[in-house]
């Protein structure tokens, strides 16, 4: 029976993505930690981390098959596109990366628990800091009422969390990032593993083997550092 690879914290490399196991759905790998070298070598293979406890072993995932955007085709219902028409929310880019992080870390219920510890907040502050991971803000007034944040190499944005306390305000800033990479020719927004949420709003399913493909194409654009902001 095939087990999930052990990774040391001296050795940087992962086993191929095909390794991974079919059940539970993408596990490849345990170990190692959250430097930035190697969340950028998983991201760029097509694997990211996933984990309930910072005292507990990091897990290293890659699904098949993969939940991924295409920039152009965000599905928008009649009332999120009234929404987006009469501006209820500002939207901006690389504002508040931090604050977006710690609203998609807040428990969704009140004795619920978060897979956003204080190593992975850490670790994708630094990414921010050095120009790879990104923030998406919706304001109202002056108050963020939502948001999202992901990791973005070449052409692909690997999308990680997002939060809401205000109807669609999370919804609002996915459309305006996506229409902003389609701006950019960015290929696919990756959002890991499928939900009703995800679907409802036009993701699809993709093999991992065409996202895999998709993904070493990609190696040879070049990566549009931060901060980002919104083309006028």
């Amino acid at each position: 029976m095939r087990r999930p690879a052990l990774l040391s914290r001296n050795d940087l490399t992962f086993p191929p993505p095909e390794h991974a196991l079919k059940e539970p759905n993408g596990l490849l790998a345990v170990g190692g930690d959250l430097r930035p070298e190697r969340l950028l070598s998983a991201y760029a293979s097509g694997i990211f981390p996933w984990f309930n406890d910072d005292h507990g072993p990091i897990l290293w995932w890659s699904p098949d098959p993969r939940a991924v955007f295409e920039p152009t085709h965000i599905k928008i219902s009649r009332s999120l596109r009234k929404r987006l028409a009469h501006g209820e929310f500002r939207v901006t880019l690389d504002s508040a990366f931090d604050a977006v992080v710690a609203g998609c870390a807040a428990p969704r219920e009140p004795n619920g628990g978060t897979w956003i510890t204080a190593a992975i907040r850490a670790a994708y502050s630094e990414l921010h800091r050095l120009g790879f991971a990104h923030s998406v803000e919706a304001w109202r007034d002056d108050v963020l009422v939502g948001g999202l944040y992901g990791v973005s190499i070449g052409r692909m944005f690997f999308g990680e969390s997002m939060f809401a306390r205000a109807t669609d305000a999370s919804k609002v800033a996915l459309v305006r990032l996506a229409a902003q990479l389609a701006r950019w020719n960015f290929d696919l927004i990756d959002c890991q593993m499928m939900n009703p949420h995800l679907r409802s709003l036009g993701a699809v399913e993709m093999p991992r083997s065409e996202f895999l493909a998709r993904l070493r194409d990609n190696r040879a654009d070049l990566t549009r550092y931060g901060p980002w902001q919104f083309d006028e």
